[in-house]
This record gives C-alpha cells, sequence and structure tokens, in this order.
C-alpha cells in the first residue's frame, strides 16, 4: 500500500477539534517542524483545529514549531517533561494567564507512558514521582518494600512524526538523536503521519535497518530540506 501524501496540507487535514496530538522531538532534534506549521496555516485559514492536547518531551522555544502552535491558541493542554527550556515564553505567557493546562510527567515515565500506549499496556508501576506532587491522586503499590507509583499508558488520536528515509509502504529510519520520542509515538497514535527527508521504494531499506515498521505508520510526505528550530530561534524567526 502506498502510503504516501503529495503535500503537507494533505498530510494534517484529518486532524480536528479536541484530538489528543503527540510531536516527536527532543527540542529542535527530530521535531516536525513543517508539518505543525502546516497545521498552524490549516488553523489560519480554517479556525480548525483547536482545544488540541498536546504530548511532547518539552514546551517549545522562541516562536516557531511547537511553540507557535501555543502562540496561535490552538493547545488547551500540554503534556510534557520540560515546561521550561532555552526560551519557553510563550507557553510561560500562556500558562501564568490561564489560558493553557499542563500536566508534567517525568522524562523517563513519559516515554513509558506512550510505550505502554503503543504495547497496549493500562497502566505500570515506578518508583518515581512517590513522594511528590506529582504522585497525588494516583494509586501506590508496595513491591519488595518499596512503594511504586501507577502511571496510566498514554495514546493520541494523531501523531506527527520527522525521520530520515521512509519507504512507501511507511517503514522508517531515523537520523541519529533524533530518533528519541519518535518511534514510540508511532506506536501510540491511531494516525501516524511522518515528514521525511527522503522517500524511497520498498526494499531500499534493509529490513535489518527498519526502526519503524510501516504498519505504525498511516502517511508520510516528503520534506527533503527540512528546517531546524535552532537555527530558525537564532534568526529570531516567528511563524508565519
Amino acid at each position: 500500500m502506498d502510503k504516501t501524501i503529495g503535500d503537507l496540507a494533505d498530510a494534517v487535514a484529518r486532524i480536528g477539534d479536541d484530538a489528543t496530538v503527540m510531536i516527536g522531538g527532543f527540542g529542535g532534534a527530530g521535531s516536525p517542524i513543517e508539518l505543525i506549521h502546516a497545521l498552524i496555516d490549516r488553523f489560519r485559514a480554517t479556525g480548525c483545529p483547536k482545544n488540541l492536547t498536546i504530548v511532547n518531551n518539552n514546551a517549545g522555544n522562541g516562536h516557531v514549531g511547537l511553540a507557535a502552535l501555543i502562540e496561535h491558541g490552538m493547545v488547551r493542554k500540554l503534556i510534557c517533561s520540560f515546561p521550561r527550556s532555552s526560551d519557553p515564553r510563550v507557553f510561560t505567557e500562556k500558562y501564568l494567564a490561564g489560558e493553557i493546562e499542563l500536566e508534567l510527567v517525568p522524562q523517563g515515565t513519559l516515554a513509558e507512558r506512550i510505550r505502554a500506549g503503543g504495547a497496549g499496556i493500562p497502566a505500570f508501576y515506578t518508583p518515581t514521582a512517590f513522594g511528590t506532587d506529582l504522585a497525588k491522586g494516583k494509586a501506590i503499590t508496595e513491591f519488595d518494600g518499596r512503594p511504586y507509583v501507577q502511571e496510566n499508558w498514554l495514546k493520541a488520536d494523531f501523531g506527527l512524526v520527522k525521520a530520515h528515509v521512509g519507504d512507501r509502504h511507511g517503514n522508517l529510519t531515523y537520523s541519529k538523536a533524533a530518533r528519541n520520542f519518535n518511534p514510540l509515538m508511532c506506536m501510540a497514535a491511531a494516525t501516524t503521519i511522518v515528514q521525511v527527508s527522503h522517500i524511497v521504494e520498498p526494499g531500499d531499506i534493509d529490513p535489518e535497518h527498519v526502526v519503524t515498521p510501516g504498519i505504525f505508520v498511516q502517511g508520510l510526505v516528503e520534506v527533503s530540506n527540512p528546517q531546524q528550530e535552532e537555527v530558525l530561534n537564532r534568526a529570531g524567526a516567528h511563524y508565519p
């Protein structure tokens, strides 16, 4: 099955109001900037989507990518590990004004909640966050004399992911640290949309090198020269 999509606008066309969207990346590494900006373009043209719940490692930087998505008022809730990064002014202002909700999750727990969602595991236990505000209201169980916090899986309606190479069947490889949360999010999202630097034919990727099998990908679009968040921010870019 050919899963390629002709352009970025078509790639994000199915994302509607109130959706939960996982966005890959660790800071700028592996962040699908072009897909995020296409979503902003759609909102500016149609007023949709809005009231999104976003799952990401951080809260965006500057005025591009995830930060721009938040700045345009499209995000109702953010689930992340690091709301304070190098230039989080957009999120900080929205949060202090009561315009966005934050669910703070320790980074390892965030990764495991996403992995559990993709693996069909409703909950798991971790000692992380025990005795802190992050554990309030959660079930606590003791194993071998040590208390553990029950954490629930994380799943999403959509995943926006950046990969390096993908074939037309959706099999993916990643570039070094840009891999980060992206493979987990492919598994945990009901519909995964991927931007890749290169689309190749089925069989061109050595099966031993496939990181994300195509069964977890519903669509991919080629972005041959993807932008990098840090470069845009150093140039003082604002999107749009």
